[in-house]
């Protein structure tokens, strides 16, 4: 994940706790910081509302546990839902909101915070009570009477995509607020509004993004635009005498096994960059080719810290990888993710 780095001049900062993870607000202008904060906090809350699985009185957890009827949603978990299967459909399935109940058996059934610490076991290599392969065409969304109908048996869970879709959300409400340029950050998901500071939007690119600015990683800025990072490394915890993590590989029901540490992706939007960083952990050895071919700068790093960057993603250490070449084969780069409109993101 990644951190804001230290604040530049006549930027104001704020930080609190949300949707179970760490929130991070900055503003281009001091007196924009109280007006931003109230916005973002209030999207924030109706998004939790809306879509945890963790709360028993949320719209998502109501709808999995009506499953097998058609149900009608509100319009934010019918956005989230959008979303999701959007980013299922972009990725041929690899980001699928239907591993669910997958994640339940892996341990993932309450608050991250919550489950008990990584052990030294390795990972699965085997189904863990029994193999649970859904899949997101199983889901029917009618936007024109906001219902939803779920398989009985299917479990959503939308961590994939929904803190990066609600930092784009909170973004563009407190620059709205605000009058001025904002970043938000949440669990180091990041999305930009408004117009930025001089010299743009300074963020430290890590395993975690709750790590010191002094951590291990590169520090680049964006003007526009969001920055995604999804990790094997960071949410991790002990179940079964095993190590967990919490990115699915919807093809097998199990966290994904032999990928790379860390996938930072910059897009035009803190959700199509998190679609991207996701699914490249999925793909694993093939992530490379494909982000190439979606043209999407990015930066991933393998299980012994060597970085590996892609297209326009800045130089680090003097040392720029080789571009990998458009991924072929049966999984199609999502062509419909779109490039950080800003252009490239900086080192700074």
């Amino acid at each position: 994940m990644r951190s804001p780095s230290p604040i530049a001049p006549g930027v104001a900062r704020a930080e609190w706790e949300a949707l179970g993870t760490g929130v991070v607000l900055r503003t281009a202008e001091p007196q924009g910081l109280r007006a931003a904060r109230a916005s973002v906090e209030a999207e924030l809350a109706a998004i939790d509302r809306a879509c945890s699985r963790f709360r028993e009185d949320s719209e998502l957890s109501r709808l999995n546990a009506r499953a097998g009827r058609r149900q009608r949603v509100g319009p934010l978990l019918l956005e989230a839902l959008e979303v999701a299967l959007r980013a299922a459909e972009l990725t041929d399935g690899d980001v699928d909101p239907t591993v669910g109940r997958a994640l339940e058996l892996a341990g993932y059934d309450r608050d991250w915070r919550l489950l008990p610490a990584p052990g030294e076991q390795p990972q699965p290599r085997a189904p863990i009570l029994a193999r649970v392969l859904a899949g997101w065409r199983t889901v029917a969304l009618d936007a024109s009477d906001s219902s939803v109908g779920v398989p009985s048996g299917i479990r959503l869970d939308l961590g994939a995509t929904a803190k990066a879709w609600a930092a784009d959300r909170a973004a563009a409400a407190a620059a709205q607020a605000a009058g001025c340029g904002v970043l938000v950050g949440i669990g180091g998901d990041i999305a930009t509004g408004g117009e930025p500071p001089a010299g743009g939007w300074r963020i430290h690119v890590t395993d975690d993004h709750r790590s010191a600015p002094s951590a291990p990683g590169q520090t680049v800025s964006i003007r526009s635009g969001g920055l995604a990072t999804s990790s094997t490394a960071v949410r991790r915890w002990s179940h079964e005498g095993h190590t967990m993590h919490h990115i699915i590989d919807p093809a097998t029901g199990l966290p994904v096994l032999d990928t790379w540490r860390t996938v930072s992706v910059a897009a035009a939007s803190c959700a199509d960059a998190n679609i991207a960083s996701t699914a490249a952990l999925v793909r694993a050895a093939a992530a490379p080719a494909w982000l190439a071919g979606l043209g999407l700068p990015a930066r991933l790093v393998d299980s012994d810290g060597g970085v590996t960057q892609i297209g326009d993603w800045p130089e680090e250490g003097g040392h720029r990888a080789r571009t990998a070449r458009p991924a072929g084969g049966d999984r199609a780069p999502a062509r419909r993710l779109a490039r950080q409109d800003c252009g490239t993101a900086q080192a700074s």
